[in-house]
């Protein structure tokens, strides 16, 4: 079971959004991929990107990680240019994190290890480092299994354990790749009704690409429906339902 953060909750409203994408477009050889994308995520919200596969969605959470480049457009963080047609700061200078449906934990690794490498990375060791690996993986339901290996684990630990890496830094931004795709149907509902819970208290801006209906209600405060590389629609999701929602 996922444990919420007692304390938490949205930072103060910003001028910029969290997140920008303005006019971005990008080609896998001469096929479009994506055409001219304008959106905007106000910081503290978790926005769903839904469509079918090939629909772009993945392709521009990559941009957004910096993982792909954009053939043109921009996209921002807090005002701050991350991504242009001549530009892109590397992933690494970001400070995103980020949890994938094939989980991408080491396997040599303990659940330990692999929650504390981004701290590791930042330059957090020993106590600090511990403090803050043991405070993210209580989030999770996992504080019993810090000497594990991922092979010790099941699909639905070892997804909590990539959650755990993926907010253990405090990133401004999380984003999520189809997460639980590779869960069973009834671990995949109830890890997603927990997830849901503790993004809310977190406060975390947060983009969560899915193809599953379901998913997006249960997680986001908007959904951006995706096809053939544009934005149809956005919704936002409020007590009574699915209402539009006007970037």
């Amino acid at each position: 079971m996922i444990i919420p953060a007692h304390t938490g909750g949205n930072a103060p409203s910003r001028t910029c959004p969290a997140i920008a994408i303005h006019q971005v477009s990008h080609f896998f050889g001469s096929n479009p991929v994506l055409n001219h994308v304008n959106l905007s995520v106000p910081e503290g919200t978790i926005l769903a990107l839904l469509g079918p596969s090939g629909c772009g969605k993945s392709t521009l959470l990559k941009m957004l990680a910096g993982l792909l480049h954009p053939a043109s457009g921009q996209i921002s963080f807090d005002g701050e240019i991350v991504a242009s047609g001549s530009f892109s700061l590397p992933p690494e200078k970001r400070n995103l994190g980020m949890a994938f449906q094939d989980y991408a934990l080491w396997p040599h690794m303990t659940v330990r290890q692999n929650v504390g490498f981004p701290l590791q990375m930042r330059g957090i060791r020993g106590a600090a480092q511990q403090k803050k690996v043991m405070a993210a993986l209580e989030r999770v339901g996992l504080a019993d299994f810090v000497s594990r290996r991922p092979s010790e684990l099941s699909g639905g630990q070892q997804q909590r354990v990539a959650l755990a890496r993926a907010i253990v830094a405090e990133p401004r931004i999380l984003l999520f790749d189809e997460p639980l795709s590779n869960l069973d149907r009834d671990l995949r509902e109830s890890l997603c009704e927990e997830m849901a819970v503790l993004l809310r208290q977190l406060g975390t801006t947060a983009v969560y690409v899915t193809h599953d209906q379901h998913e997006a209600h249960a997680l986001a405060h908007r959904i951006a429906r995706m096809d053939k590389g544009t934005i149809a629609r956005i919704d936002t999701i409020d007590p009574s339902g699915i209402s539009p929602f006007v970037a």
